[in-house]
């Protein structure tokens, strides 16, 4: 199978597709995947940019119907290869089998089954070693993280920090969708996350009061606002976690997150870090004594 690679060189059929993964799969070499629905943005730009970073990979894209412009783009930071995929060439005989998280009861988006079926659904086509996704979904990346666990599929999951516009609102086709007399209010969500994030080292109910406190004053009424464990899970008193916001602003909903270090905060990272690290070498330290032969 003869390819030219850097030319973005589309494919749309099942089995070439499979035969690609197999045939690097074969060689060894590396194969960083970047799973896309439709049209390409500075977002996902960024996504290709961070296969690009895979040594000695081959970067696939998988996008539906991708016009020229796209091409165009994915040419310029020399994908190899472009999936032009649909549901119908997906899945001929319709989508029988949906996957869904199995804890519903703590899930912030009402359904995840599609994207996540969607997305294991290339995952398993293609069989590459490396996906590169966005963390603007981070409810589904970490979905799709505990999928290819649980599954043994033996793919390495990589988040990609989200690229945001100069207002602050995250990069994504369902945000320019938004009107243009709403803006503001999209911008809020961004604004809202900065500052309880700030907020991070006086614990989670701080950050999450500080961030409500500027949705309020934008007008926002948020779908949730939460503080969560890096898991998702319940936020612990000192660690990574995440602010998570959701809002319907002008007929559109919108969602983002950042990162945090809960009751630790950003200008204590360096010192808590060392901390840890001398913490880590006095166990290490401790651990190699305590395997030392007595002398009697």
């Amino acid at each position: 199978m003869s390819l030219e690679l850097g030319n973005a060189t589309v494919i749309s059929e099942i089995e070439r597709i499979r035969m690609v993964g197999s045939a690097f799969h074969k060689t060894g070499r590396p194969v960083a995947f970047v799973p896309l629905t439709n049209g390409v943005h500075a977002g996902h730009i960024a996504l290709v940019r961070a296969a690009k970073h895979i040594r000695g990979a081959v970067t696939v894209v998988a996008l539906q119907s991708p016009h020229e412009e796209d091409l165009e783009l994915l040419r310029a930071e020399g994908v190899d290869i472009v999936w032009d995929y649909s549901p119908e060439t997906l899945w001929p005989h319709g989508r029988r089998i949906a996957v869904a998280p199995a804890d519903a009861a703590t899930a912030l988006e009402p359904d995840l089954s599609e994207d996540l079926s969607l997305y294991l659904a290339l995952i398993l086509t293609l069989s590459p070693t490396d996906v590169l996704l966005g963390e603007k979904d981070y409810e589904l990346l970490l979905a799709i993280h505990h999928a290819v666990q649980d599954f043994h599929l033996g793919v390495r999951v990589q988040g990609v920090p989200a690229v945001r516009m100069p207002d602050g609102v995250v990069m994504s086709l369902r945000n320019t969708n938004v009107p243009a007399d709403s803006r503001d209010q999209a911008a809020a969500l961004s604004a809202a996350l900065t500052a309880g994030a700030h907020a991070a080292e006086a614990g989670a109910d701080k950050v999450r009061e500080v961030a409500a406190e500027v949705l309020r004053a934008a007008g926002v009424e948020p779908d949730y606002l939460e503080v969560r464990g890096r898991d998702l899970g319940t936020p612990p008193e000192e660690g990574d976690a995440r602010l998570l916001v959701a809002a319907t602003i002008g007929g559109v909903r919108l969602i983002d997150n950042v990162g945090l270090p809960l009751g630790i905060g950003f200008n204590n990272i360096e010192e808590h870090e060392a901390k840890a690290e001398l913490e880590r070498e006095q166990q290490r330290a401790q651990g190699t004594a305590s395997q030392q032969p007595s002398e009697d």
